[in-house]
Formats: structure tokens, sequence, C-alpha cells
């Protein structure tokens, strides 16, 4: 489709956004958070007295006396049903199994199991007076051992629940492999990757405006699936979904960590709703950083072998993945790194295990990628590996090594089917955009001089999923032709910073052969639509692009039906062009707004569902190290995607340049630093978690090959995590190229200066050899 301008972007970068907390509500309340500052201790006492004194605060409440307060005098009569507050956070969980025992208090109530866990909640009149009255707060918590890896967590020894095993969850996905196929292997790698916590880190931090209106609930919030905060805050209260209106406004990016009811929102909710006034929780960002949701978190263990022509015999791949201190989606997330174990690559054999390890720190979510970098990165650096003791370029490796074209629909040892692939097209596009021969004679020429600064050369090829799971590739769109000419069309997604204001009307208006401005897109309400599944996993384009499109072939049926009807005409001898009905065998052709007119109101709706993609690429990465500083220069990075078929070319630019930045920020800079006692030491925010600026973002190329998807309508699949997936290990590799440590496990990311300057220091491949 041809280039489209954003339409909001003038909105936004002028000033006219309206966030949660831009929303003038009368008589609105603020809510502080009052947080636990050991990862790990008994809580022994909470006293909200001196709070409840402050000027302007309207009630200090903790676990032990929420439950007995009484409705407030300004809350409806119709209210006064509320049940006594929902001390168990019973968001969707991974498998009743991990969360039976386990489950996630609003409030603590007996143990703190991370650092910044709520112990009370105060609400003022303003933020201000809220978070004076939190300072009166005090309470006595004795402290116990805090474990903040799976490393330390998994052996038991400090135990988060009581007679309960910190490993909540474990799994698998491909076939046990025999010891017989490595030991007759040619060549076999084994390493081991620590993949950090990570922190989402959005412009907007997590945001929920609870209003109560008569016998129902509006719930304002920054949030990637409004259906589903209705549906559990309903829960939650013990209400019928119907009683509860959940709104996402403008959206300050999400990158997967708003998509559940948090503990906050629980609070905020149900206080709204017992005090009768609208009460607000905007989370700052010490705060988030603090207690927001974290991605990644892996301990990882591989063994790749191949035989003496470099051709992939068999891959093991262990994980224990850092799930957090409470067992929410984040204990069955990693089991998306190990479907996506294989890659593009067409490995006979490959199996994966999973161990998900409860810790003391904030919950796992899925972030940016969600289990798919983990895969890429993986699997990448153990190619480089291997690629190093066969003496093969990495890219005759790759190149041997991957899934033909002819092979598509591809059935993985793992369990998933790949649409479609061409993987050295995309390879090949990245080498020649990066100029990959230039690059190596360079290489060779700084080897041979003792002065020049190291120079590596990474590569990473990757493949996905998009769309999401079986079970959850639908969704729900509507479209409404009015009088005036205006059509309304309705999606189940929720914007959060992908364009959807652009994208969609300009896919209904090109389908429907109507001027844009004719397309008013409607989304992100529970009220203008009876369902919806939001946005997350890359889904955007690929289900609710294909919903729409689905959408649009309704109406012009609906259309042609009631103009044959009209007309006294078979419905065969109707025609559809440009937004008009006409007869075919001519006359004057009747626009959609005067059809309306003329026959009534005109709405089709549907739930439609999509299949399952697999998007792909390459991304190259050229760094040089300056090895008595242990500082890496990233000269060039190069990303070539293939998303299928692309709706908006801005758009899917911007996606995977930003993503590439973030990918860029797991390689090099971001970490969480913990005490000894589990604490992230944050108090200094974004100077303590380095994240890239514009001075640290090199040259990034973005580029594209098409191979359209044969299992959604618009041969579209997802576009919106590649560099996060991809851009990562391109960059390690070329850092351990440059180094070449003989030791792969002293380059662990983030690559920090302490980091590398040690692996610049240890013995090196050749010498090891």
């Amino acid at each position: 489709m041809e280039r489209w301008t954003r339409r909001e972007d003038e909105r936004l970068l002028t000033g006219r956004g309206r966030y949660v907390a831009d929303l003038s509500v009368p008589g609105c309340l603020d809510a502080a958070f009052v947080r636990s500052p050991v990862a790990h201790g008994e809580l022994r006492a909470v006293d909200c007295a001196g709070a409840r004194q402050v000027a302007g605060v309207v009630g200090a409440w903790s676990a032990v006396d929420l439950a007995e307060l009484p409705c407030c005098a300004h809350a409806a009569a119709d209210l006064q049903d509320l049940p006594p507050v929902p001390y168990t956070l019973l968001a969707r969980l991974s498998t009743e199994e991990a969360v039976a025992g386990r489950e996630w208090p609003v409030l603590v109530k007996d143990r703190v199991r991370y650092p910044g866990e709520a112990v009370a909640v105060v609400v003022g009149e303003d933020r201000y007076r809220a978070e004076d009255g939190a300072a009166e707060v005090t309470f006595t918590i004795d402290p116990l051992p805090a474990v903040v890896t799976p490393a330390q967590a998994a052996d038991d020894s400090v135990r988060l629940f009581e007679g309960m095993s910190n490993v909540a969850f474990e799994g698998e996905a491909g076939e046990p492999i025999e010891e017989s196929v490595w030991q007759g292997a040619a060549v076999v790698v084994e390493a081991r990757y620590r993949q950090q916590l990570l922190m989402p880190t959005p412009m907007e931090c997590r945001t929920i405006l609870a209003v109560p209106e008569g016998d129902r609930l509006t719930v304002w919030s920054g949030h990637q699936m409004p259906h589903r905060l209705r549906r559990e805050l309903a829960a939650l209260l013990g209400w019928p979904a119907e009683r509860i209106r959940a709104v996402v406004p403008d959206t300050g990016g999400a990158f997967g960590s708003k998509s559940a009811a948090f503990p906050e929102f629980v609070a905020v909710a149900y206080l709204a709703v017992r005090l009768g006034r609208p009460v607000r929780w905007i989370e700052d960002r010490l705060e988030s950083m603090l207690t927001a949701t974290r991605g990644r978190g892996q301990d990882q263990r591989v063994r790749l072998a191949a035989d003496a022509h470099g051709n992939l015999l068999a891959y093991e791949l262990a994980v224990d993945a850092d799930v957090g201190a409470y067992p929410h989606l984040g204990v069955g997330l990693p089991m998306l790194t190990c479907r996506m174990a294989p890659g593009p690559y067409r490995t006979p054999r490959v199996h994966a295990t999973l161990r998900s390890v409860l810790t003391n720190t904030m919950v796992t979510y899925p972030y940016r990628g969600a289990g798919r970098p983990e895969a890429t990165i993986a699997l990448e650096r153990s190619i480089d590996l291997l690629a190093g003791r066969l003496g093969m370029d990495p890219v005759e490796l790759r190149r041997r090594n991957f899934i033909p074209p002819e092979s598509f629909p591809y059935q993985t040892p793992t369990g998933r089917t790949y649409d479609s692939g061409d993987y050295a097209t995309a390879l090949d596009e990245a080498l020649e955009t990066l100029g990959y021969a230039d690059w190596r004679a360079e290489q060779a020429r700084r080897r041979a001089d003792p002065d020049a600064l190291p120079l590596g050369i990474g590569l990473s090829c990757y493949v996905e999923r998009s769309g999401g799971e079986p079970g959850g590739l639908h969704e729900f769109a509507a479209l409404e032709a009015r009088e005036d000419g205006v059509i309304v069309a309705r999606c189940g997604a929720a914007p959060s910073g992908q364009g959807h204001e652009t994208t969609f009307p300009a896919l209904v208006a090109k389908t429907l052969g109507v001027d844009q401005t004719r397309v008013r897109l409607v989304e992100g309400d529970t009220d203008e639509l009876p369902e919806g599944l939001g946005s997350f996993a890359s889904r955007s384009a690929q289900v609710a692009g294909a919903a729409l499109q689905h959408a649009c072939g309704l109406l012009v049926e609906e259309a042609r039906a009631r103009a044959a009807q009209l007309w006294e005409l078979p419905v065969e001898e109707v025609a559809w062009s440009d937004g008009a009905v006409s007869p075919t065998s001519g006359g004057a052709a009747m626009d959609l707004g005067e059809l309306v007119k003329t026959t009534g109101p005109l709405r089709v709706d549907d739930r439609f569902e999509s299949g399952m993609g697999f998007p792909f690429g390459a991304h190259a990465a050229v760094v040089e190290v300056d090895t008595e500083l242990g500082v890496v220069h990233v000269l060039r990075v190069v990303a070539v995607d293939d998303c299928g078929v692309i709706l908006n070319p801005v758009v899917v630019k911007g996606q995977a340049f930003g993503s590439a930045v973030q990918g860029i920020g797991q390689a090099l800079y971001e970490g969480i630093p913990f005490d000894d006692n589990g604490v992230p030491q944050l108090a200094n925010g974004l100077l303590d978690y380095l994240l890239p600026t514009a001075t640290e973002i090199p040259p990034i190329t973005v580029k594209d090959t098409c191979t359209p998807s044969p299992s959604t309508p618009l041969g579209a699949k997802g576009a919106g995590e590649s560099g996060c997936i991809g851009t990562p290990a391109a960059i390690v590799n070329a850092v351990a190229d440059a180094l070449q440590p003989a030791d792969p496990g002293l380059l662990q990311m983030p690559l920090t200066p302490d980091v590398v300057w040690r692996a610049a220091r240890a013995p090196k491949l050749r010498e090891a050899t």
C-alpha cells in the first residue's frame, strides 16, 4: 500500500494527546502506595493511624483493616452489596497448579516477596497529600534471605512459600535426544548464557482512574487489553462484567507491560466504589522501576552438534526462567522460548526443557519479543561458536542449514508449523547492505596491525511467532455506515503506539474504495465493542487488520443486498465500486451514505479468526572495541525483516527502528543492579538503569523482504518486535568476533565496560586451540 502520514502524530507531538493523567474528573482522589523496602520478609505490623491525621488524607488502609471499612456515605445505595476487599489477585494464570497456594495479594498480608510490594494504600485529595500521608504509615518487617536469580532460588534453600518449591512449572518441547547422537557428532559446542532481567520502560508508566457512575464503574487505563481488564476487575469485585466500562485513552507505550489487572488496579477500583468517588493512581518513574513488570530473565544451557561438513544434527536447550515472586502469566511464558528453539534451521533433533523458578523480584511478564529474543540469542550465539570450531564462515554455516523455501509449511521438532519463509534472501540482503566482504577485509587488516582497535562482525538470523497462540488468534470488528457518508470502524484492539489511528482507517478505506477521511476508528472502549482481545504479540495487522478487512466484505455484501431489494434486482446484478452500489446493467450509482438514508441504519460485525504467522529476518552488526576502556562502539547495524505484506511502510519502519534500539539496550546497557539483600539499586532512576539515548544509537539501516503468509488473509505477519529479537545476538556475536575469548560465558549481557574489559584480557580462542 502507499505511504501514509500518521494521523495521530500531530496531536501527540503538539501536546494535545489525552492520557489518564490529563483527564479532569470532579472530586477525583489520588492514591499512593506504601511499599516494602526489603525484598523478602515477614510483615509483623502496619499502622496507618498517623496517615489518617494528615490534612487532605481521605483514608489509609492495610490488608488487615481494609475489609472492615464501612461504605462511604457518598456511595450509591445499590453499591452496598460490594463484597469484602479481594485479597487475592486472580488474574489470568498459566496453570491452576502453579498458582494454587501461591496467590498474589493486593496488599501484603503476612510476607513480602519482592521489593516495593505494597503494604498499605493512602488516598488523598491530591497526590501531594496522599504522598504526605504515605510517609506517616509505619510498619515492621522481619527480613528474610532473598534470592534474585533462578540459580539461587532453584535449590529451595530459601522458599518463597512455606512447604512449596520455588520451581512453579516445568515443561518441554521436542523429544529427548539420545546420547549416541552427541557422541557420534564431529563437533559439539556447549555454552551457558544469562538473559538479564529488563525493564520495559515505556514513556508513560502504569495508570488507572476509576470513576463510580451510578451502579457502574468506568475505568480509564493505558492498557493493552481493555476487555480483559473489565473481565478481571468484575470477577474480583463479584460483579457482572456489564457493570464495568474500561476505556483506553492515549497511551505512552506498553511493550507488553500493560496487559494485566495489577494489585494497584484492584485496590483503586475497590476504593473508588467504597468511597463513591473517583480514585486515580499514576505510577511515577522510580515507582515503576521498583515495581513494574520485568522482561526476559533466563539462565540457559545449550548443546549444539554438527557433522564435519557443518550440517546441524541436534540442538538441546535447557531454560531456568526467573518468573518473579508470583506465578502470574510469566510462569508459562518461557514455553515460547522452548517452542521457538529451532529458529530458521532444519535441525532434525531439537529438545528444549523449562523450569520456571520463583524469585524475590517483581513478576516477569511479556516484554517486546516475549520469549523469542531468548530463543534467538541462545541459538545464534551457539551457531557462531560452532562456526568457529568448524573453521567456517558463520554466513556459510547458516546458509547450509536454512529451511529452504520449498519446504514450507514446515513442521519443527518442537511442534511449530512455520507458514512461509525465505531466510537466505533476507540474509543476502543484510550482507549486501552491510558490505560484509569489505568489513571482513578491514577486520583482516586490523588483525595484522597490533595498534588497531579490534573489529567484529556479528550476524543473527531469527524466526518469531506473531498473532498469538491458538485460541487467541481472533478479533472482533464492526463497521457502521452513516447517512453523512462517515464509516465508523470498530476494532477490539487497543492502541499504545502502533499507529492504529492511521493504518486501520486506511485499510478500511482502501478495501471499500473510499477516501480515508470518511473512516473514523473506534477502539479501546468496552461500551463500544461487545468483545475484543487487544494489542499484543504483534497482532495488529495480522489479526485485527484481517478482522476489519472481513467486516468490509460483510458491509459490501449487505449494501449490495439492500440495493438489490430497493431496485428489485437479483443481488448478482448489483455491483460495488468506490464506496457506491450500482446496477451492472447501467444506471446511476448510489453512494453508501445515500443508501443508508434510503434503507435505514447499516451495521455489520463479526469475530474473525486468523492464522499464526512466523516473521523472520537477518540482522548484522559491526563493532569496534576499545580494549583499554572496555567500551563497545557500534559502527553499523543492518536489520532486514520479513513481515509478509506490509500495510504501512512508515509504521513498520518505525517499529523496526525502535525495537532495534531496544535490542541494543539489552545487548550493551540495560540491567538491574541488586544489593546483597536483593533490593534493586535504582535510587538515581535512569542514571542507574541505562537506556540507549540518541547519543548511543549507531547508524541503523532498516530494510525488508516480502514473503506473504498463506495463513492470514492480508498476507501480513507481525512487525513490531523484530529488533528486540534479531539485534542483541548480532551485537554480542560482533563483540565475540572482535575479542575471540576462549570462554563464551565471559560475554554475558549487558556487555558493560567491566564485562568487555575482562573478556579482552582472558585467553583467546586462538590461544586455547
